[in-house]
């Protein structure tokens, strides 16, 4: 069963812990609080905490999450996911070392990280949460020391206070409030954005969303009232792609909740293989502010 499980995870209906059960022949796992609140293990091994509504906002569909997936896994963006490890790994604590992935997606990030961690001697706890049941299904079985959680990053966190070294967020909607309360003290948040620029040229030909103006500006912002920058780094990746991995790419994105893959593979079929692109990062490193700061 995944270490993660030793997390103070909490219920989403009453905040109280929330025990494992692990899974037998009679059925699957099982997380579980006090109050008898319990949520079965799907067949692919994470867990649906959503309640009653559920979640407001569009997941990502089963056709973008197996475009992600294939993307990711033919490694074309190692590089970033490898300056992500480099950022946390360092960070962890000696003892009970803990991470959230917030926005795990298909879990291949989440993945680079915990071997990272492993090489160094070092077997940290995590968590990875995504509203898509649909990227989840990979990330589990791809990440069977996480547990992978189907939440809306909006809502409080199913964790406690203080529980993990280090939050990432790549790509993926950002709750500063609940990444300050859930981090602990010397704790780093990293995130990751495109920069402008990003994919320009595919983007015109397959359609995608420009990066919007102000990027950086907007999540400093956000961050302001609950953490303090301490380092931005560029990370850029030339690629070379297959017109599939081209349209894989442009489909895995927002673009995917507006554009169909196939129409998307029809606008590449002029361009010359391989396809030239150039993937434009910023990898931010946040603390906390310290208590009574400004």
């Amino acid at each position: 069963m995944p270490a993660a499980t030793d997390l103070p995870l909490l219920c989403p209906v009453c905040s109280g812990p929330l025990g494992f059960t692990r899974p037998t022949e009679a059925g699957p796992g099982r997380l579980a609080c006090p109050s008898r609140h319990s949520f079965d293990a799907a067949r692919q091994g994470y867990f649906n905490l959503l309640v009653g509504k559920g979640t407001p906002f569009e997941a990502d569909s089963a056709a973008m999450a197996e475009s992600r997936f294939n993307f990711l896994a033919a490694g074309h963006y190692r590089p970033l996911a490898d300056a992500l490890a480099a950022a946390v790994v360092p960070c962890l604590s000696p003892q009970e070392p803990a991470v959230l992935d917030s926005g795990t997606g298909t879990g291949q990030y989440l993945r680079v990280l915990l071997d990272n961690a492993a090489a160094r001697g070092c077997k940290p706890a995590a968590v990875g949460l995504d509203i898509s049941k649909f990227a989840l299904r990979r990330a589990a079985r791809l990440n069977p020391d996480a547990v992978t959680l189907v939440w809306d990053v909006w809502r409080r966190l199913p964790l406690a206070d203080n529980a993990v070294d280090a939050v990432t967020v790549v790509f993926a909607p950002r709750n500063a409030a609940e990444f300050a309360r859930v981090l602990r003290p010397g704790g780093r948040l990293v995130v990751v954005t495109p920069r402008k620029g990003h994919l320009a040229g595919l983007a015109a030909v397959a359609g995608m969303l420009a990066i919007e103006e102000g990027k950086d500006h907007r999540l400093a912002e956000a961050m302001a009232g609950h953490f303090d920058l301490d380092e931005s780094i560029n990370i850029d990746i030339p690629l070379a792609l297959t017109r599939a991995e081209a349209a894989d790419l442009a489909f895995m994105g927002p673009a995917g909740h507006h554009l169909d893959r196939d129409a998307i593979y029809r606008n590449l079929q002029e361009q010359p293989e391989p396809v030239q692109a150039e993937a434009l990062f910023r990898l931010h490193i946040f603390h906390p502010k310290r208590s009574g700061a400004a």
